[in-house]
């Protein structure tokens, strides 16, 4: 057997490609393979919460200078909002530019709302609470509530207090922390086994989607979908590009670094299916498991890059399509209205409309409705969201872990040029020419 057919990347290409294939050709048949990603995707959430406190966990309670976690902490949230103001105001800047919905003169009067009541009904949901129930959804109701229901920051919260605590028990805390390793470990590689389904997962995925939409669907709206791509592509190599290049490294060979974790998460449009190996991913380049473990969960729901140019630009668009001026105020308000909605998306179903309405909710001049305009292609732009939302995590924790001297930046770059090296951690291994395998 051909060594490239059994590299994990290769697979996820194929199953790519086969999926398309079975979509075009048998699309009734491709049409119920959806429940083939969705349960790989659900087998990934299934781990996520108990790596992020055993990696948290460890990471802080090792460290011992809570001072120091500390200020990694403000400095991620101080670097999230920057970036985070930078890709909104691409979005608007991209969206004035190249004008996506000039031209489409939509009456309002004619689109159907149905297709949206869902959506509307959590998108006030959503707005309703404002910053102070946003933040007290933080906190779970039990320790243990966080886990059961899947909730990442809750499960940070506790991750951080429990580990603040340990650190301070000082000796007769070795014990636990040491159980929590293994722990982590023994979850680790659970992962590695589920890992080895991501073929199926991006196949099932795939064909789901060009079996019930169609190849054609991005006809409509095409022009938008497409500037998506493009802007997203123009964030990443550029303002991504550029973080990485202060902080001393290249986006590119970032990019061939995480090639397998990529191809997965085009395939699925979720950067949940790729989490706890990324987690892995980056320690394994140098960076210090405590910064990982903090920046990497908290970036999930602080640092949506994409998601925030998808924000700025649909709603500017929907203005555009349906004929809506907008004062520079207006451009304002969806600024700053989105720098805060965006904080919300992680987590809650069907999260880029939803979001999306809630911020339109805040900015009355634009008809909500206009949301019927983007919904039928809300998928495809899904995967340039879930990639540029990973990407912009991975740079940013690379970032921080620069900007506070976390790194290794001698093995990184040792590492990003090909080089195998030994993992940091006794219980993961590396696999030469194939990339980086957890567990």
């Amino acid at each position: 057997m051909p060594t490239w057919s059994k590299s994990l990347f290769a697979q996820v290409c194929a199953a790519l490609i086969l999926g398309v294939v079975v979509g075009l050709l048998a699309p009734e048949l491709a049409s119920k393979m959806k429940p083939l990603g969705d349960a790989f995707i659900k087998l990934i959430k299934m781990l996520v919460p108990v790596i992020v406190f055993c990696v948290v966990v460890h990471g802080i309670a090792g460290a011992g200078d809570l001072k120091k976690v500390g200020r990694v902490g403000v400095r991620a949230l101080v670097y999230f909002e920057i970036v985070t103001t930078v890709a909104l105001a691409l979005g608007i800047a991209i969206a004035y530019i190249f004008g996506p919905g000039h031209g489409m003169n939509i009456d309002i009067s004619t689109l159907d709302a149905s297709a949206l009541s869902s959506y509307v009904e959590k998108a006030h949901e959503v707005s309703s609470g404002g910053t102070v129930e946003f933040l007290m959804k933080l906190i779970p109701t039990t320790m243990i509530s966080g886990f059961a229901q899947g909730d990442v920051l809750q499960v940070l919260l506790v991750a951080i207090l429990f580990g603040c605590a340990l650190s301070r028990v000082g000796e007769r805390g070795k014990p636990l922390l040491q159980l929590l390793e293994l722990a982590g470990d023994v979850t680790f590689k659970i992962m590695s086994f589920i890992v080895r389904l991501a073929p199926i997962g991006v196949f099932g995925a795939i064909a789901f989607t060009v079996g019930k939409y169609g190849v054609g669907s991005l006809a409509q709206l095409g022009y938008l979908v497409a500037l998506f791509y493009v802007t997203i592509a123009l964030f990443v190599f550029v303002v991504l590009g550029s973080i990485m290049h202060v902080a001393g490294f290249s986006i590119v060979k970032l990019l061939r670094y995480l090639r397998t974790e990529v191809g997965i998460v085009a395939g699925t449009a979720s950067s949940d299916a790729v989490l706890p190996q990324t987690m892995r991913k980056l320690e394994h380049l140098g960076i210090k498991d405590s910064t990982v473990g903090l920046v990497i969960p908290t970036g999930y729901s602080f640092n949506l890059d994409a998601f925030s140019i998808y924000l700025t630009l649909a709603a500017v668009f929907i203005a555009q399509a349906t004929n809506t001026p907008l004062a520079f105020t207006d451009l304002l308000a969806i600024l700053g209205v989105a720098l805060i909605t965006s904080k919300g998306a992680h987590g809650v179903p069907g999260s880029a409309i939803v979001i999306l309405a809630a911020t339109l909710a805040a900015i009355p001049t634009i008809p909500a409705i206009g949301l019927v305009l983007v919904l039928s292609v809300d998928w495809f732009m899904g995967i340039a969201r879930a990639l540029g939302n990973y990407l912009g995590n991975c740079v940013a924790t690379v970032a921080v872990a620069s900007w506070v001297g976390d790194i290794d930046k001698e093995r990184a770059r040792r590492i990003l040029d090909g080089e195998a090296l030994a993992p940091v951690s006794p219980n993961a291994h590396v696999v030469p020419s194939k990339g980086y395998v957890a567990g």
